[in-house]
């Protein structure tokens, strides 16, 4: 794992100063502290830093090729490197390293773009093709791996990191009020957007070719929901615990220590014990919690499969002066404010994973791709009355189950708030209006929110409309994780890489190998999400794996933190002193007088606060950044 960045001139006699390549790869030092490399040529410019996990001698990057004519730098993971080298050797390439990078550059030279449908990885990367004069990128499939970039008549800038970028020469920067609205909104940012203008990120599953100072991105992935009729649900029940197991093996590859990250939940219950079996030495985990009660800990069901498999257990309990002191450092790391407050505990199981390990295995991506939201569940719930009612059973849709209604009952006791708000307004409207109502969030802020801060030439939902009917599917489970997969998780890998990074440990996620989703693509809804079963096809594959207390729980609430409790207490005055009379504010972008309420209006496991000051840190870190 790395971090990567560079600078093309477009113009030929404009050549590159090495000193600011050398500035950018500095503030991705986090990112590879183990090793840097440059490489100029003339107008273009390459810097990399290195965290070494495979071939630790001759693994160093920038790479050129026994031809010279390719470098390459490169994050992430090629984790079928190992079958790809075989291959290539069968077609006369000869290799110096052991290393993925060295596979990776070959399979470019030799399949040029169609390379990227042989790797099984994460990745983003870049070939400098010199005879062709012509910079080749990619972002893998799902963008486990950032890239962002900044683009011209005269440059093309590219890193691992917003802030990289703007330790160039990129002129002005100003903040984009578009995806600030997209934040107001959902508290990610739907598309290439970033919260600076002119400052982009290559979406997951395409690539981007810059050529006599022209840009052409393409893309080369996508989820295709053909649905399989033909097969039954034992056969993709034992498809999929094949691949999980299968992805579980080509991602302990490496030559350092791996661990696992281990909440209790289905997902990172899973990677755990199938990672125990497969490996001969005892396995790391690591747990967060905290000491604010019950409805916070969750560590006996990691203990508990810690026992199970015999792992060597970790544990750290954040606490609110940690939040205090290193709030701040978080956002900075991030780049751009999103997702929730799970990224503060997630930053210190990091921590903890890091003094132990260089290399460690999560869940990421489960509730995602196999349905296990609550949101999914109350859609269900909605989709069943209206059948009902109306005696449907369309294409996709859901029809009436009692039982699994009341068998379900425990997981949205504790989102009653949520259900009487959803069902107060809209019910049975177009499926597209009803799932923004559910993740969307601005209602709970607009009345703080200064109304000119939204551009009349940009439409939330329009653009929200634009990623959740592309997936051409009738069913709505599956536009619903449609959507989440290509903008919602985008946020959650975010969060993922920057906590892991900002730690130098490399994050591996099991459940999203692309083989696992092109899979579920295929199995019908009515099997997916069974009687509204949250992970049901998941369930069935793992029900010989785990502990039966882990497999038939019923009430895991992802990471929570005790946000609601610290503002009320501890956390009132370090929020008094930033909101009140801070960025936000100055800028006009939120109503000062109606803050004193907010803090006292915050819900259990509310994200109003959170979400109002994490971008007021964004703020406060520009000079940082710059």
């Amino acid at each position: 794992m790395c971090g990567i960045c560079g600078r093309y001139n477009f113009c030929k006699g404009d050549n590159v100063d090495l000193s600011e390549i050398k500035a950018m790869a500095e503030r991705l030092h986090h990112r590879g502290p183990d090793e840097e490399g440059f490489y100029k040529y003339k107008n273009l410019g390459l810097g990399h830093k290195r965290l070494i996990i495979i071939d630790p001698e001759a693994g160093k990057q920038p790479m050129i090729s026994f031809d010279k004519n390719f470098i390459i730098i490169f994050n992430g993971e090629i984790y079928n490197y190992f079958e790809l080298r075989q291959e290539l050797i069968t077609k006369g390439y000869k290799f110096k390293t052991n290393s993925d990078t060295e596979v990776l550059l070959n399979l470019y030279i030799e399949y040029k773009e169609d390379c990227l449908i042989k790797i099984n990885g994460m990745y983003a990367f870049t070939i400098f093709d010199q005879k062709e004069d012509m910079l080749f990128s990619a972002r893998d499939r799902l963008g486990l791996k950032p890239f962002y970039y900044y683009y011209d008549k005269m440059k093309f800038i590219f890193a691992s990191e917003i802030k990289a970028i703007l330790a160039a020469n990129i002129g002005k920067v100003e903040i984009n009020n578009d995806a600030l609205q997209d934040y107001f909104t959902f508290q990610f940012i739907l598309g290439e957007k970033t919260f600076f203008k002119n400052i982009k990120t290559l979406q997951p599953g395409h690539y981007m070719i810059i050529k006599e100072q022209k840009m052409q991105i393409k893309k080369y992935w996508d989820i295709k929901y053909i649905i399989d009729t033909y097969h039954t649900e034992d056969y993709f029940v034992d498809k999929l615990l094949m691949l999980v197991e299968d992805s579980l093996r080509i991602r302990l590859r490496s030559d350092v220590p791996v661990g696992a990250h281990l909440s209790g939940g289905l997902d990172s219950s899973t990677v755990t014990v199938l990672a125990a079996n497969l490996l001969s030495d005892s396995l790391r985990t690591f747990t967060g919690a905290f000491s604010e009660g019950k409805d916070y800990d969750e560590t006996k069901y990691a203990k508990l499969v810690s026992e199970f498999v015999g792992t060597e257990y970790f544990q750290i309990k954040p606490t609110v002066n940690d939040f205090i002191n290193y709030f701040e450092d978080i956002i900075y790391y991030m780049d751009e404010p999103t997702a929730g407050p799970g990224v503060f505990p997630q930053f210190f199981v990091s921590k903890l994973a890091s003094k132990n390990v260089k290399v460690v295995l999560g869940g990421q991506g489960g509730d995602e791709i196999f349905g296990g939201y609550i949101r999914y569940l109350i859609a269900y719930f909605e989709q069943c009355i209206k059948g009902a009612i109306y005696q449907t059973n369309e294409e996709g849709n859901f029809v009436v189950d009692i039982k699994s209604i009341i068998s379900n009952l425990p997981y949205i006791r504790n989102y009653e708030p949520l259900i009487k708000k959803f069902w107060s307004n809209g019910l049975f409207g177009p499926m597209s209006h009803r799932y923004f109502n559910l993740i969307q969030r601005i209602d709970d802020i607009k009345e703080i929110i200064n109304p000119e801060v939204f551009s009349k030439d940009y439409n939330v939902f329009e653009n929200y409309l634009q990623v959740f009917e592309k997936s051409e599917s009738h069913s709505y489970f599956n536009k619903m994780t449609y959507f989440d997969l290509k903008a919602f998780l985008p946020s959650l890998l975010q969060v993922e890489d920057r906590t892991s990074m900002a730690n130098s440990v490399e994050s591996r996620l099991p459940l999203l190998d692309y083989r696992i989703i092109e899979l579920l693509a295929s199995i019908p809804p009515t099997i997916k999400y069974k009687g509204g079963e949250p992970k049901y096809i998941f369930k069935r594959a793992i029900r010989n794996l785990i502990p039966k207390e882990i497999l038939h729980r019923k009430d895991k609430k992802g990471f929570p933190v005790p946000m609601h409790i610290w503002y009320q207490n501890d956390l009132k005055d370090y929020i008094n002193r930033l909101l009140i009379n801070g960025e936000l504010v100055k800028r006009e972008i939120i109503n000062k007088n109606y803050m004193n309420n907010l803090l006292t209006k915050e819900q259990k496991y509310g994200r109003k606060i959170w979400g109002l000051l994490s971008l007021e840190v964004f703020f406060r870190n520009l000079k940082r950044m710059k």
